[in-house]
């Protein structure tokens, strides 16, 4: 009974952890950004600013890739750290479609503050950055990347 108690128990430590994994805080819209919805999924994770002009060309392609792809997620990051409604509005603004995140990513994927924008961060479905890509990214040329990458 007691060796049945222990692998139970253990069961249930392994099951409570594993749904504890950390979430990713409110989107641009104060929706939580659940552990459980990103797993599985590899990651882009787009810094951006409404005064990046490449940012604003460079939006489309995002939104586009991440309707177009099942098993990754488009994830925006507002450079200039804005909250809040201030964040729902520059969103909006740029037309993202895409999730924004109102908590950098940075310190839990260890992230280097870019000096430039945009940039864009390929992580694999493990929380490993594979890539880190600097400037003006396209739809065709963020496929081959994760092609290339083996996703």
């Amino acid at each position: 009974m007691i060796k049945r108690s222990k692998g139970l128990l253990g069961l249930l430590a392994c099951l409570a952890l594993a749904g504890c994994a950390e979430d990713w805080g409110p989107d641009q819209h104060g929706v939580e950004v659940t552990a459980q919805q990103l797993e599985g999924q590899w990651l882009l994770i787009n810094y951006w600013a409404q005064w990046c002009g490449p940012c604003r060309t460079e939006i489309p392609e995002l939104n586009a890739l991440d309707q177009a792809r099942d098993d990754v997620t488009v994830l925006g990051v507002n450079f200039d750290g804005l909250q809040g409604d201030e964040l729902t509005a520059a969103s909006a603004d740029l037309g993202i479609g895409f999730r924004v995140l109102s908590v950098d990513p940075s310190e839990r994927l260890d992230l280097p503050r870019s000096a430039v924008l945009p940039v864009t961060y390929i992580v694999d479905s493990s929380g490993k950055v594979r890539a880190s890509l600097v400037g003006e990214q396209t739809g065709e040329g963020l496929q081959a990347q994760l092609q290339r990458l083996g996703r």
